[in-house]
């Protein structure tokens, strides 16, 4: 067998291949056999048919195409195997050429990865926030904790924001009731907003046992986009105490004695929180920068699998949350074009990320081995709720694996960039970012440590990105090359 690799466009290639007659005849072979075991000839026992009579019954033609449709798959594999192919998508294949005989020539058309070449990173340089937590900020926190420890008291007055109430609700349309929309002693903090338009309005000022009725608009169920006549009647008027704020406070809400102790803590845990934020940005920022760096070509298959992915999960989640695609796009005051066109923009970006990525990978030959792997498996079983071989089973089906693999791959690359490139914050100060730790030498291989760092939904992935394109490509070759030829081989 012969291969040559045509390039068509920095994304894609052709392959033509030249097989000669003789090496398709294990595959005429176990043609033959197959359909000896199938037909029933008169006089033959099964499997027992011969040949001629075969070509007698069927046609050699049709014996031949049968033949060539099992050879492609195999052929069109080693032909990607000979020429180092990285395919992103399944083939186009075309017979350009057979007799019997005579040699197979085909064809076969096929989107791969682009050649990326990588700056050098040591000479970019990120700019983010200071990592300054302001005396505000643990004040406010320190509000929020008090909070917490605040008790509700029953109070003899009119309904203010910031009070809990009691309610019993009830709602209808036309005159009809929703059966879906009562609640008996539903607790409710006015003033909050989390619950329906209007109320906060109409039971401010009223009092225990006053009824209100006003009009709102629903946004999910049945009636989503209709409006409601809403009656809620208030059982129960509380309003929040909160604790003195003192050395006995910070003895109640945490292991300190003194409430300047609990400030110091409080200081520094809201400090640490800021330096991971500052390592999202930075990370954000320099994909941002590579993808404005680093000329990137995108396969439309694979932009085209990317969106189809990306729309598939929005309609999974609408239908979850109730509601339709035209609903969404009105609470974020956007028209279909101009979100589709968004969701583009962010497809492409997440698909040339990926690929810059991933030319990381193979540059520094950057690695995973089965432990950190189980690391990972076992985090995210962990906060998925599930058990970890349950966890593992699930990846097992479909490309679920490789797609985490390139997930923690892809993090392994970005940290390793991220300690090579310069950062400093808006105020020109050099900057050290929060990066996980790399294990001693008596810890094993020199490898980042990611398995608290690391987050699925930090970097761009999708079950049709490329490397899960790449690995359905491979991995369903024989199929889909099978496939693409039955018009084909039946034409011949």
């Amino acid at each position: 067998m012969k291969a040559t690799k045509e390039t068509l466009s920095p994304t894609r290639v052709k392959l033509t291949v030249e097989v000669p007659f003789d090496e398709l005849k294990p595959s005429v072979d176990a043609t033959y056999r197959k359909l000896a075991r199938q037909v029933r000839v008169s006089g033959f026992r099964p499997g027992k048919v011969p040949p001629r009579i075969l070509d007698q019954r069927l046609g050699r033609g049709v014996i031949l195409d049968e033949a060539i449709q099992e050879a492609l798959p195999r052929l069109y594999s080693e032909a990607v195997q000979a020429e180092e192919v990285d395919v992103l998508s399944r083939p186009e294949v075309d017979i350009t050429e057979f007799a019997d005989g005579a040699q197979l020539v085909f064809t076969a058309e096929v989107d791969v990865r682009p050649d990326v070449t990588l700056p050098e990173f040591g000479d970019l340089e990120l700019v983010v926030e200071p990592a300054v937590v302001s005396d505000e900020k643990v004040e406010e926190y320190l509000g929020t904790l008090r909070d917490r420890f605040a008790v509700l008291k029953p109070v003899e007055r009119a309904v203010q924001e910031g009070d809990f109430v009691s309610l019993d609700l009830s709602a209808s349309v036309d005159g009809e009731a929703i059966e879906d929309a009562t609640a008996t002693g539903m607790s409710y903090e006015v003033g909050s907003g989390n619950l329906i338009d209007g109320i906060d309005e109409a039971i401010t000022g009223a009092s225990d046992g006053d009824e209100r009725t006003f009009d709102t608009e629903l946004l999910a169920g049945e009636y989503a986009g209709r409006t409601a006549q809403v009656t809620a009647v208030v059982r129960g008027v509380k309003e929040k105490e909160l604790p003195e704020f003192d050395d006995d406070f910070a003895t109640t809400a945490s292991e300190f004695d003194t409430l300047d102790e609990l400030r110091a803590d409080v200081r520094t845990r809201l400090e640490t929180v800021r330096k991971q934020e500052q390592l999202g940005e930075a990370r954000e920022k320099l994909l941002d920068k590579l993808v404005e760096l680093v000329e990137v070509p995108v396969p439309e298959s694979v932009l085209a699998g990317e969106l189809e992915a990306r729309e598939h999960r929005l309609s999974h989640e609408l239908e979850h949350m109730g509601t339709d695609r035209a609903a969404y796009l009105e609470t974020l005051g956007q028209s279909a074009e101009e979100f589709d066109s968004e969701v583009r923009d962010s497809a492409g970006k997440a698909i040339r990320s990926q690929f810059i990525l991933d030319a990381v990978i193979d540059a520094e030959s950057i690695g995973l081995d089965q432990g950190e792997l189980m690391e990972q498996i076992l985090m995210r079983a962990q906060r998925a709720g599930v058990q970890p071989d349950q966890y593992a089973q699930h990846l097992a089906q479909g490309e679920g694996l490789t797609a985490l693999m390139a997930d923690v791959l892809r993090t392994k690359a970005l940290f390793l960039l991220l300690e090579n490139v310069k950062v400093v914050d808006s105020e020109g100060n050099p900057v050290e970012l929060h990066l996980p730790r790399r294990p001693s030498a008596d810890e094993g291989d020199d490898v980042v440590d990611i398995s608290d760092e690391l987050d699925a939904e930090e970097l761009p992935t999708g079950a049709a990105g490329p490397v899960a394109a790449a690995a359905d490509a491979d991995s369903d070759a024989q199929s889909d090359a099978g496939d693409a030829e039955a018009d084909a081989g039946d034409s011949k």
